[in-house]
């Protein structure tokens, strides 16, 4: 138990973030201090990127302001990480030097289109904000053509979210009345839809794209993408026509955490499965930017979900060691997600991703009940953390 102020520093205002941030300040002495910091000013719920892009949602809808978390008691501070000293918990940041008791990374994946030749030129990234904008534009005057969904890695956040993507374009097509003139496929760099959660699951979710007249072309790594000839050409030796191209870049850990030697060989921060405890002392790392592996050999998918139960685990586990109150809390690899299939219906999946050999995922009936799950999810956590 320690009775003097402690600070803890919390980097990024993602979904692990800003759980942790809201946990801890909830839980601690306000002689504490919980420092957020964020370059963006505004938390955004990324599950409703896939809304946007079909004109379904707006982006002041899906958003919110991280200032509102100091009416909380949670200082935020907005500006660019610049540099992490893990050994001494410090953050320079927009040229000054913040120093922590504890130290939260949860600064997520980069997303680097630039890293496939002519990728960022030819399409919109699903992932970004601005990449689900430009595509709801795009598709307002797309009447006829191919319309290809790319994941550019095997290896990428939000599993799901490629394939309830492609599913989600084949419904606003036919809303506007052009699914006869659009022929959509997926090209897929992974050998199956969320293969880490298991072959029933991935057969499921392929079985639900190709249901909708989507063609599906797995293990197609792509190499290079010709802007002007609007053409992807892969590693397999294939390559691909569009007029039309929505991706999911590669990911890799910030250039920040790399740079203070945070990651491990995976190219991702290494954490103890259970605390999310990193090598160094009173540093934890959360959500996307970590690498855990399982006994499958593939590692923990990247989702909200697990930055989420994560988060919660390291927030009890730092108010125990500060206060000396509660139990030790561990992550137990426990996730669920929506699968939005379009027609106001969606599929779900939940289980124990640390089940071994295999994880233990079941995937539920495609019903209505679902989607307004997943529409009541959003408005809860909007309200709940803000």
């Amino acid at each position: 138990m320690n009775s003097s102020s402690q600070t803890i520093l919390v980097l990024g205002g993602g979904v692990g973030g800003l759980v942790a941030a809201v946990e801890l300040r909830k839980k601690l002495p306000q002689q504490h201090r919980i420092v957020l910091v964020d370059r963006e000013d505004r938390h955004l719920f990324a599950p409703s990127l896939l809304w946007l892009m079909t004109g379904l949602r707006r982006a002041d809808k899906i958003s919110r302001p991280l200032e509102r978390l100091k009416r909380k008691g949670i200082e935020v501070v907005r500006g660019e990480i610049e540099r992490i000293d893990p050994t001494r918990r410090q953050v320079a940041v927009s040229g000054m030097t913040l120093g922590g008791d504890y130290l939260i990374v949860s600064l997520g994946a980069e997303l680097g289109a630039e890293s496939i030749p002519g990728l960022a030129e030819a399409g919109h990234d699903l992932y970004s904000l601005s990449g689900a904008e430009s595509l709801r534009d795009a598709l307002e005057t797309f009447r006829s053509g191919r319309l290809v969904v790319l994941t550019a890695a095997p290896a990428y956040k939000c599993p799901a979210a490629p394939y309830e993507a492609a599913m989600l374009l084949a419904y606003d097509c036919r809303k506007r009345k052009v699914r006869d003139t659009v022929q959509i496929d997926l090209y897929a760099a992974e050998p199956g839809p969320m293969g880490v959660a298991g072959p029933e699951v991935s057969a499921g979710v392929r079985q639900m794209v190709e249901q909708k007249g989507i063609g599906y072309h797995p293990e197609h790594q792509v190499i290079e993408v010709d802007p002007k000839a609007r053409q992807l050409s892969f590693a397999n030796g294939a390559s691909a026509e569009f007029d039309l191209l929505a991706y999911v870049p590669p990911h890799r850990a910030p250039q920040v955490v790399r740079d203070a030697e945070l990651v491990g060989e995976s190219g991702w921060v290494p954490v103890d499965r259970h605390t999310l405890e990193t090598r160094f002392e009173r540093v934890y790392a959360i959500g996307d930017v970590t690498g855990i592996p399982l006994k499958l050999g593939k590692p923990l998918p990247k989702a909200g979900v697990f930055a989420h139960g994560e988060a919660e685990v390291v927030a009890r586990n730092i108010v125990r060691a500060i206060t000396g109150k509660g139990k030790p809390a561990t992550f137990d690899g426990y996730g669920e997600c929506f699968i939005e299939t379009g027609d106001g219906k969606a599929g779900f999946g939940r289980g124990n991703f640390y089940a071994e050999p295999l994880p233990d995922v079941k995937l539920k009936n495609v019903g209505r009940r679902w989607h307004w799950g997943k529409v009541l999810f959003e408005k809860r956590w909007l309200r709940q953390w803000f």
